[in-house]
């Protein structure tokens, strides 16, 4: 491996993250975040590559790796069409990750690609919280529980036991962005989370349902004539946040307003977290730590303040001055459950591997997540 840096590309649902990293350090040398705004897609990456000229080896965040890929992968012909085909289970993710992924094809055909996925870090949960009660002939496909936001889970518990002496204890990470899920871990790996077979399922979020009966969306196919394209883009863009406020998608915003809607809205997306985060502490058993991360987590100490407030039956005691300064300890020396807020950094992680498998390739060592 050379000494040119590594380019990671993290494409969400509504940001374009972007790096260069010291291929050997892994020292962060640039990053930036972008907001997309509809139909800019394909323009602002292409302005991305563009201002790269020269890198090593290029990482992506790529959403869904199905059954194929427990591990960062790197991206083959046949890779890239396996890939391709669970486009539909994250249509708003999968698409743009791989549209990533050729147009630096494009720029430097030669140029190695990894696949870093954020299903992979669930693979090793407990069969009982993968399986559906479906017919056993299509868990057999592959319509299992996958859970997501795995990259930064991943970072989270490699950064944890910096914050904590119970670190490899009973934990509940709380993903709050404009996705959002939550992931139980002991021993630092996952559990169970609130993510399944689709990025869709679980906590409300910007614009996602979360977790909704599926006769509910029966009822809109066969009752209320919605085709399935409508349905679709009713539970992915037009429901969360921006659906019960009738406002915006935006946290922040909703947070500001004195509109009845907005604030049912914020309520209603507390009320979701309490619900995940009692089912996750009764598969632990208990909880010794509650970890806050991403845009939401990291920043809103009033949405922090609602959730823990819920918590208090537990003994919770939350320290006021710490929380509104986005401490990384917000709970005080008396209480039971320790409540952090670990910045995330998915970056940090694609950098890892995407160096990791450089590094393999340059020494030409053939490991099994390299096809």
């Amino acid at each position: 491996m050379g000494n040119a840096p590594l380019l990671v590309i993290n494409s969400g649902s509504s940001t374009i993250k972007y790096g260069l990293y010291d291929p050997h350090s892994l020292a962060c040398l640039k990053r930036e975040v972008i907001k997309i705004h509809e139909g800019e897609y394909q323009a602002t990456l292409e302005k991305i590559i563009e201002q790269c000229s020269e890198v090593s080896a290029v990482g992506h965040r790529i959403v869904h790796g199905g059954q194929h890929y427990a591990k960062p992968v790197l991206i083959s012909d046949d890779v890239l069409s396996r890939l391709e085909s669970l486009n539909t289970l994250a249509p708003m993710h999968q698409p743009f990750n791989l549209k990533a992924v050729y147009l630096i094809r494009e720029k430097w055909p030669d140029m190695p690609q990894i696949a870093c996925f954020d299903t992979a870090f669930h693979r090793d949960q407990p069969k009982l919280n993968q399986l559906y009660a479906i017919p056993r002939a299509l868990t057999e496909k592959g319509m299992i529980r996958y859970g997501f936001h795995g990259l930064s889970y991943e970072y989270i518990a490699e950064q944890l036991p910096k914050h904590s002496d119970k670190a490899s204890g009973k934990v509940i990470v709380l993903h709050l962005g404009s996705g959002a899920s939550a992931c139980a871990m002991e021993g630092l790996k996952s559990v169970s989370s609130s993510m399944g077979f689709t990025a869709l399922d679980g906590l409300m979020m910007a614009t996602r349902c979360g977790t909704i009966d599926p006769g509910l969306v029966l009822h809109l196919l066969a009752q209320e004539n919605m085709s399935t394209a409508q349905v679709t883009d009713l539970l992915y863009q037009k429901s969360g946040l921006l659906g019960v406020s009738g406002l915006s998608a935006d946290m922040r915003e909703l947070g500001a307003s004195s509109d009845v809607n907005a604030q049912e809205a914020t309520a209603l997306f507390c009320h979701y977290i309490t619900r995940m985060v009692g089912q996750l502490i009764a598969e632990l058993q208990g909880l010794d730590t509650l970890v806050f991360t991403a845009g939401i987590g990291e920043n809103q100490p009033a949405i922090r303040e609602k959730i823990i407030q819920s918590l208090n039956w537990m003994g919770v005691e939350i320290d006021n001055t710490a929380n509104q300064q986005n401490a990384a300890r917000i709970t005080t020396d008396k209480s039971k459950i320790e409540c952090l807020v670990i910045p995330t950094n998915e970056e940090h992680i694609i950098a890892q591997h995407t160096a990791g498998i450089s590094i393999q390739l340059t020494k030409n060592i053939k490991q099994d997540y390299i096809p």
